[in-house]
C-alpha cells in the first residue's frame, strides 16, 4: 500500500553502540573503599568498648576487693669447692734432621725387543713426599713416575711446590 500522506517513514530506533568499558581509575576505587573501611573500624571500636553484659545492676557494678594471697618463696644457695685441675704432662717432640748428600735417579732399561717403553710405568709414587724423598720431584708429564693425582693444578708438572 502506498503512503497516503506522501511522507517518508519514521526512522527505526536503534540502540546506541556499546561503549568500550574501561576499568575505573585507582582513585575512583579508593573513593568508596577507604571510607567503608574507616566506618567499619569505628563501628568495631564502638562495639568493643560497649561494655559487655548490659543486664548488670548498680550493686553488681562494684569491683571486688582484692584479697591477699599467700605466696611461697624458696631460696637455695649452693657452694662448690673448686678443685685444681692437674696440669698435663709436657709434650716431647723428637726431631731428626737428615742431610741428603747425593741424589740418585733410577731409570729402567727398555727391553730392546718390545718396541715400546715399558719401564716408564714401573715407577710410581703414592704422594709428593715420597717423590721428593726419592729425589724425583718435580716430575713433568711424560716422565717416569708422573701421575695425575700428583699434579694438583693440572699444569703438567707434578710435585712442583
Amino acid at each position: 500500500m502506498a503512503n497516503p500522506y506522501n511522507t517518508q517513514p519514521a526512522p527505526q530506533w536503534q540502540p546506541a553502540p556499546p561503549s568500550v568499558s574501561r576499568p575505573a581509575p585507582k582513585w575512583a576505587r579508593k573513593r568508596y573503599v577507604l571510607p567503608a573501611l574507616a566506618l567499619a573500624l569505628f563501628l568495631g571500636v564502638g562495639i568493643g568498648s560497649g561494655g559487655g553484659d548490659q543486664n548488670k545492676t548498680a550493686t553488681d557494678a562494684k569491683p571486688a576487693a582484692a584479697k591477699p594471697q599467700p605466696t611461697v618463696t624458696v631460696t637455695t644457695t649452693a657452694t662448690a669447692t673448686a678443685t685444681p685441675e692437674p696440669e698435663p704432662a709436657p709434650t716431647v717432640t723428637a726431631t731428626r734432621t737428615v742431610k741428603v748428600t747425593r741424589t740418585v735417579t733410577a731409570q729402567a732399561e727398555a727391553d730392546p725387543g718390545s718396541g715400546s717403553d715399558q719401564g716408564s710405568d714401573s715407577v710410581s709414587y703414592a704422594n709428593c713426599s715420597e717423590a721428593r724423598a726419592a729425589g724425583a720431584a718435580p716430575i713433568h708429564r711424560g716422565e717416569p713416575g708422573y701421575a695425575s693425582h700428583l699434579d694438583r693444578d693440572n699444569d703438567g708438572v707434578a710435585c712442583d711446590s
